[in-house]
């Protein structure tokens, strides 16, 4: 699926005022359903991730109705999980996150205490919570592995919803190409409608154009739209926003799509922007799409505030036997101290002393002008995969990111977080334009979307992205499903230089 289009070998219109060319190439058959076998081991690992646990544990602690008890667990947490549309064949595979696992686990608790209270039952709490372990685990673990499949799955073009895109040339393309810059969602571009003249700057084909103003016919748009779509095999005719397909002409174009059959999306040409700042109303019979301002204060902001303090004093305790031993491997095995402290802007654009430990030569800074040419960054950080002025310590601590412990210090002053954007140098904020100050809206962390991204191996525009991103989206849940992932991404060690 080369750029992320896919062609149909019967293509009614080739757009040269674009410069593209709309190439009578053969789409290779492909499933439109995802594999058969989702629900069918998403089921049996919920299953035996709740009953064989529980049955196991409640049988050698000798506890009353050990297998009734696991049978009735493995039951309520396919319950909670089927009440929640997880076996949905919509549902399954869309998501590796581990916060809905975490929300449906909690909830199997809340039931699972209220039958045990119901029943008069008396299995040790903690015997149940430890039974109760390994469901989450496993269930997310089948997810992430499911999710892998799919996206391998639509790199071949496979699995995938086929979208006629509808709108004037430069939404409409916009939109196009959005769509095809990644790979992990269903849609796939398989044509475009134009309304009014105009080159249209992508690679899917323009299928038809539509008139400036509304046609008297009531079935003016439909008929040309519903003919493309069925050219094309189109699943979906998504309507890019703009003032040409809106009101009463998208309200008849709606009518004949859907008693077509063909489904209707609209892209109201929001980028970025999660789904929980979104939520529909409606005003004087008009749909109105509401976007909740960024969590900024609140419950959310202090919960955030206690975890960081919180997180950042046990975490000084319980790896102070790893900073004596780092810190000696580092005095030994090369002259200067332990640790590295380094001026970097924070919060507001205020500066703070940021903690690290020592990976480099006495001399790094002063050799940085020299080795500017050989920089393997596209922006404004310098990165250098075998950087000559990092120590053979420093290479092991910077591939397992232990020299960034001592950040704990600056999480538990208040300067930084757990979580958040890349704390950046003074050079490079220097450097900074509007789009990128915004990056220092919130408090920068130790780990982010950035780390559990890719780290070093991200464009520079890539990392603005995922910081902006997250400054917009940011929450307390978020947050949780970040720690959780960034262990993964420490073990794995990819981007770490």
């Amino acid at each position: 699926m080369p750029g992320g289009y896919m062609w149909h070998a019967r293509t009614t219109e080739t757009d040269n005022s674009a410069g593209t060319e709309a190439g009578s190439v053969a789409t290779p058959p492909h499933p439109r359903a995802k594999a058969r076998w989702y629900p069918a081991v998403a089921l049996t690992v919920d299953i035996l991730g709740v009953g064989l646990p529980t049955a196991l544990i409640m049988g050698v602690e000798r506890q009353p109705y050990a297998y009734l008890s696991a049978l009735v667990a493995a039951l309520c947490w396919v319950a909670v999980r089927a009440l929640r549309r997880r076996y949905a064949r919509r549902e399954l595979g869309e998501s590796r996150g581990s916060l809905p696992v975490l929300h449906d686990w909690l909830i199997l608790l809340g039931v699972l205490a209220v039958l045990r209270a119901a029943a008069d039952l008396h299995h040790p709490a903690l015997l149940c919570l430890a039974a109760l372990i390994p469901a989450p685990v496993l269930t997310l673990t089948c997810s992430k592995l499911t999710w892998h499949h799919l996206v391998a799955a639509r790199r071949e073009a496979q699995v995938v919803t086929r979208v006629l895109v509808l709108g004037e040339p430069t939404a409409a393309g916009d939109v196009a190409e959005h769509l095809a810059g990644r790979t992990e969602h269903p849609y796939v571009v398989v044509g475009v409608v134009a309304i009014g003249d105009g080159p249209v700057r992508t690679g899917a084909p323009v299928a038809t154009r539509l008139g400036v103003l509304m046609p008297e016919a009531a079935d003016g748009d439909t008929t040309l739209v519903l003919a493309a779509a069925r050219e094309l095999e189109a699943d979906v005719v998504l309507v890019a926003a703009g003032p040409r397909m809106a009101g009463e002409r998208l309200r008849r174009l709606s009518w004949g799509l859907h008693d077509a059959g063909t489904e209707l999306a609209l892209a109201p040409g929001l980028v970025e922007f999660a789904v929980k700042r979104l939520e529909t109303t409606s005003a004087a019979g008009m749909a109105l799409l509401r976007v909740a301002p960024p969590v900024r204060s609140g419950v959310q902001q202090v919960l955030k505030s206690v975890m960081d303090r919180a997180g950042a004093a046990l975490g000084l305790l319980a790896l102070s036997p790893f900073f004596l031993a780092i810190g000696a491997a580092v005095r030994l095995t090369s002259p200067g101290p332990v640790f590295y402290k380094q001026v970097r802007v924070g919060q507001g654009r205020t500066p703070f002393v940021m903690w690290k430990f020592r990976t480099m030569y006495l001399d790094a800074d002063a050799r940085k002008a020299e080795l500017s040419q050989a920089n393997e960054h596209d922006g404004l950080m310098f990165k250098m995969r075998r950087d000559p002025r990092v120590t053979r310590v420093g290479r092991l601590l910077r591939r397992t990111s232990l020299d960034e412990l001592p950040q704990l210090i600056n999480v538990f002053l208040g300067s930084m977080s757990l979580v958040g954007p890349r704390p950046p140098l003074p050079d490079e904020v220097a450097r900074y334009g509007d789009v990128e100050l915004r990056r220092l809206a919130v408090r920068p962390g130790m780990t982010g979307l950035w780390q559990i991204s890719g780290r070093s191996d991200l464009s520079w525009d890539e990392t603005v992205e995922l910081d902006l991103h997250y400054v917009d989206n940011w929450s307390f849940t978020s947050d949780v499903d970040v720690m959780a992932r960034t262990f993964r991404a420490v073990v794995d060690g990819r981007g770490a230089y």
